[in-house]
């Protein structure tokens, strides 16, 4: 039996012996890669912080101390090492296994979940602040990546730090990458204090003058005064000393015995400390390390090559690469067209633009409040933005996206990959809110496309449009509709009917379209005439058409890959109301929950009756109500 599998509780890793720790930490790594093979998963991440993990539970004791991980994506190793490497493990991201993030339902020993970055160290002094209010004696380690730290809500925590809380433990965990490589000052400033070959020579020379004194071992384990002095000789006084926040390092988060040290060192500390650590992305698995980004969060892959398991969805290409292509296109007859991205070039498809159109490509950093307004300050300069950000992470820039681009009646387009579900990767990740967050904002044009044609017309449209316009689209391959060679702008507000006007309407949105028309057909096969009208627009809706359709039928089913409260279906209603047409409508959209991981988009329609025997079904009983009356 190996050791991990005598792993029951972080227990169980404090009895161990320093010389089976590497051995552990092996057994952990091919765990991490033999699961996230099957299932995907974020490869790079967790192999990059097991030493790390290892010596957290080590030196600390959770539940009772606190360990808040940055997103939380690089949480497996906590998971092995707190009772979870069972067949929940197996399992994870897919149905009945564990989440792929940190979920405070999932265990005790998980303080805080997460799921989009910087947010470990606000909660982390959160946490902080109530332990010294409650007179508690707790630990509180707010594990943050490098990245973490260009998200200003990270900074707006450092900011507050010293003047809230004498003790608090901030690890930051610098591997140089987010998903993309990181970008900006920080990181250049990070990779200053790493790479001073001046101070990390006087350092070595230092550290073994001191190993022949007596006396000098103890200084060097309890983080040494002479450290921040030569590091600010050499290069200019630690950012984080200036907040007030002790800085030590550089440590090497693969050294077992240094980490635990340090770890040791910032236990007994009497004031905020942050210990920088420095990994490896991906240590453990040569492919992961020669392919940082692609192993951020990889597909099911062959353990050998790396290469991802064939494609078994859509004939068409993705819809991100769709996005990419026809901004490249876009952006060629027009230079003041820029695409903006917040760390994710590759994941939006902006990566394409980035190789074609250099000059007319931004990727800011996790950063999106920032993308979503420096977009709106170069709107106001006779530039034409497109902001290429996931639905889910758009929601951090609401404020933004009202205040300083709508407002304004400013032309930015924002490309939003991840609408609807992203299956694996749970409620963090879900862009089910999007529809309903955007029709509220005065002037916005909101489209989701049915097609890679449709999208590749809708982005024509935005840039068109003299104002703030959203296209939504899911995740993955299209149908594999052809694409024209040039875009075409479609008409504001013009929904497209499919089939011919029917007994009862079915009105959708985006991917939903396709559920339409297979409803449409079982309706038919049940002697039913069904309309079926692709409505493209939730904003400005086709209220024309929506009350002809109102008058040759007796119900209207909408359909939409959005929460059901204040979506597209309550668009429809709402239309219906204003023009004094009272109708009935069955909406059909994600019911008013939080939806978790599992293994497939269909898998998850199951679970909340959102397949297709659930839907006729609901339709069926709706349509059948009506004729009784």
């Amino acid at each position: 039996m190996g050791l991990l599998e005598c792993i029951q509780s972080p227990d169980d890793v404090k009895k161990l012996t320093e010389a089976k720790l590497p051995k552990l930490a092996a057994e952990i790594r091919e765990r991490i890669i033999q699961t996230t093979s099957q299932n995907g998963g974020h490869v790079g991440p967790n192999l990059g912080v097991v030493e790390l993990t290892i010596g957290l539970h080590r030196v600390f004791n959770t539940p009772k101390d606190r360990f808040i991980f940055d997103v939380a994506h690089q949480g497996y190793v906590h998971k092995l090492l707190t009772g979870r490497n069972g067949e929940a493990f197996d399992k994870i991201r897919q149905c009945g296994g564990l989440s792929g993030f940190l979920n405070r339902s999932e265990s005790a020993h998980d303080a805080f979940g997460a799921g989009h970055a910087g947010t470990a160290l606000s909660a982390a002094l959160g946490m902080a602040t109530a332990r010294d209010k409650r007179g508690s004696d707790e630990h509180v380690v707010a594990v943050c990546g490098d990245a973490a730290f260009t998200c200003g809500i990270t900074m707006e925590a450092l900011n507050n730090v010293a003047t809230t809380t004498k003790r608090l433990i901030i690890i930051l965990n610098d591997n140089k990458w987010s998903i993309a490589k990181n970008v900006g000052a920080l990181p250049r400033y990070f990779n200053e204090l790493i790479t001073n070959p001046l101070y990390n020579r006087l350092n070595d020379d230092v550290e073994s003058l001191l190993q022949k004194m007596p006396g000098g071992e103890s200084i060097i384990q309890l983080g040494s005064k002479w450290k921040k002095e030569t590091k600010d000789f050499l290069v200019p006084s630690s950012l984080f000393e200036k907040f007030n926040v002790r800085y030590i390092g550089p440590i090497d988060g693969h050294d077992q015995a240094q980490v635990e040290r340090y770890l040791e060192f910032a236990k007994q500390a009497e004031q905020p400390v942050l210990l920088h650590v420095l990994t490896n992305k991906g240590k453990g698995y040569d492919v992961a390390l020669k392919n940082p980004e692609r192993f951020h969060g990889a597909s099911p892959f062959d353990i050998t090559t790396g290469k991802s398991a064939p494609a078994t969805g859509n004939p068409g290409p993705k819809y991100q690469d769709v996005m990419g292509n026809t901004l490249v296109k876009l952006a060629k007859d027009d230079q003041n067209i820029v695409g903006i991205t917040a760390a994710m070039p590759s994941g939006t498809g902006l990566n394409i633009l980035e190789q074609a159109l250099p000059e007319q490509f931004i990727d800011v950093g996790i950063a999106e409040e920032h993308a979503v307004l420096a977009a709106a300050g170069m709107a106001t300069s006779g530039f034409h933005p497109v902001c290429a950000i996931y639905s889910t992470f758009l929601q951090r820039a609401y404020d933004q996206l009202i205040h300083d681009v709508a407002l304004q009646n400013l032309p930015v387009m924002f490309c939003m990959d991840r609408a609807g579900l992203s299956p694996n990767d749970g409620a963090t990740h879900h862009g089910l809110f999007d529809l309903s967050y955007l029709r509220n904002i005065p002037g916005a044009v909101v489209m989701a496309p049915s097609n890679e044609d449709e999208l590749a017309d809708m982005m024509a449209t935005g840039i068109a449009y003299q104002g703030p316009s959203f296209v939504r689209y899911p995740r993955g391959e299209g149908p594999g509709t052809p694409i024209k060679e040039s875009p075409q702008a479609l008409e504001l507000g013009i929904a497209h009917r499919l089939h011919p006007e029917g007994e009862i309407e079915i009105w959708a949105i985006g991917s939903m379209v396709a559920d339409a028309e297979l409803l449409a057909k079982q309706l038919n096969d049940q002697g039913i005439q069904a309309g079926v009208i692709n409505a493209r627009f939730v904003k400005p809706l086709d209220t024309k058409r929506l009350l002809e359709s109102a008058h040759c039928s007796s119900l209207i089913v909408t359909m939409e890959d959005n929460i059901i409260s204040g979506g597209f279906g309550t668009a429809v209603m709402e239309a219906l109301q204003a023009n004094n047409c009272l109708h009935a409508v069955e909406r059909i959209g994600w019911p008013d929950q939080f939806v978790e991981h599992g293994s497939s988009v269909a898998a998850l329609r199951e679970t909340v009756g959102l397949n297709p025997q659930s839907i006729l079904d609901r339709v069926l009983d709706r349509y059948r109500a009506l004729e009784t009356i």
